[in-house]
């Protein structure tokens, strides 16, 4: 059933959620536990479904994103016909970037006219999860959907944008909300993951064009849950959503959890791009506790419940805890650290002390040295 779908990634629409690591890159492309990308977890969920051609629309600051994906052979997607496509962020009507969803499908119009696929499962690139997706499909299929949007149900915390729906027991939506207002029990949060027939969404995109439509979710879903048969999936696994710098640190310091681990990385791969490096030294009088350490790591300190990039060194008597060190960070010796976020590269001097909290993480931005 998958197989009869195309998969659509966005890599740049929550680019807003985490400023400070989508500066400079995509957030599709932003590291995560250690060895991953964010994008690498909607990438393999469509790949596992035994879809073959992915497009993964772009917008701005995306060069370490191809360098993650190269081509796609870590996915299997080093094909003639699919694999990985590229997508401009705009049409051939304009030279304009998009500014929302809806511009964005837009922009990928001819993308989706030209393939032969059924269905499309569109996707955000910030989602951390591992999703059936040929359970979804089939989900839409026998519920004769028009839509299907996939919702996880969990007290919402409130961000830049998100959406809530209600359903009945059938499961159809019978209400889509934009930034509701949050009570204190659970909501049916959308994750940003869709199912739809291809040509139904290739309706969908022209006739909002023609009606002036700026948002797909207030616009279309919101105003038709009454006129179009919108269905919701439940998905009851581990989800993690990049809300903000504290939700990207919060799903960090949960695959600490072996349980969350052995649920996330157990039954179905999450493929990344393979790299070759040498393992990592434990220098005498080191001390490593509950922590993710990657290859071609040097410790002399004492690291605990932190997750550790590759290549990352932490210096004699430096003390490391409840952290996030991405590649290639170097803590020199006698520094304390505690809650605390490092980009790629940076370096922190000896003896200095960065502490931050689990709803303001300390961020060093990259290439900075403290």
């Amino acid at each position: 059933m998958a197989n009869s779908a195309v998969g659509v990634i966005f890599s740049n629409i929550q680019d807003k959620n985490i400023p400070e690591l989508s500066a400079r890159r995509a957030i599709a492309s932003v590291p995560f536990a250690g060895r991953y990308r964010l994008i690498d977890f909607a990438l393999s969920n469509l790949v596992n479904a035994g879809i073959t051609a992915v497009g993964i629309v772009t917008k701005n600051n995306y060069q370490s994103l191809i360098d993650h994906l190269g081509s796609g052979k870590d996915w299997d997607l080093a094909r003639k016909d699919g694999g990985i496509i590229l997508l401009p962020p705009y049409s051939n009507e304009t030279d304009a970037p998009y500014t929302n969803r809806l511009e964005a499908l837009k922009g990928i119009t001819d993308f989706l006219r030209h393939r032969n696929e059924e269905y499309v499962v569109l996707c955000d690139g910030e989602t951390v999860a591992r999703l059936d997706v040929s359970d979804i499909v089939r989900f839409h299929e026998e519920s004769q959907a028009d839509i299907t949007l996939v919702y996880h149900e969990c007290h919402c915390t409130p961000s830049r944008y998100y959406m809530t729906v209600e359903t009945d027991g059938d499961s159809r939506v019978t209400a889509v909300k934009i930034n509701p207002k949050l009570g204190a029990g659970k909501e049916k949060l959308y994750i940003n993951v869709m199912v739809v027939h291809r040509e139904y969404l290739l309706n969908i995109i022209q006739n909002a064009v023609q009606s002036g439509f700026s948002s797909f979710g207030r616009d279309i879903l919101s105003k038709n849950v009454d006129t179009m048969r919108i269905f919701g999936y439940r998905f009851d696994g581990y989800y993690a959503g990049m809300a903000s710098l504290a939700a990207y640190f919060k799903a960090n310091m949960e695959m600490l959890d072996k349980n969350v681990r052995d649920e996330l990385f157990g039954a179905r791969d999450i493929y990344t791009k393979v790299r070759d490096s040498a393992p990592s030294k434990y220098i005498e009088g080191a001390v490593v506790k509950n922590s993710l350490i990657s290859d071609g790591c040097i410790i002399e300190g004492t690291v605990e419940n932190s997750i550790l990039f590759r290549g990352v060194k932490v210096g004699r008597g430096s003390v490391v805890r409840n952290s996030v060190l991405m590649q290639d960070t170097v803590i020199g010796a006698l520094v304390k650290l505690d809650c605390v976020i490092t980009d790629k590269n940076a370096v922190i001097r000896d003896g200095r002390q960065l502490c931050g909290c689990e709803e303001l993480p300390y961020f060093v931005s990259k290439g900075k040295m403290l």
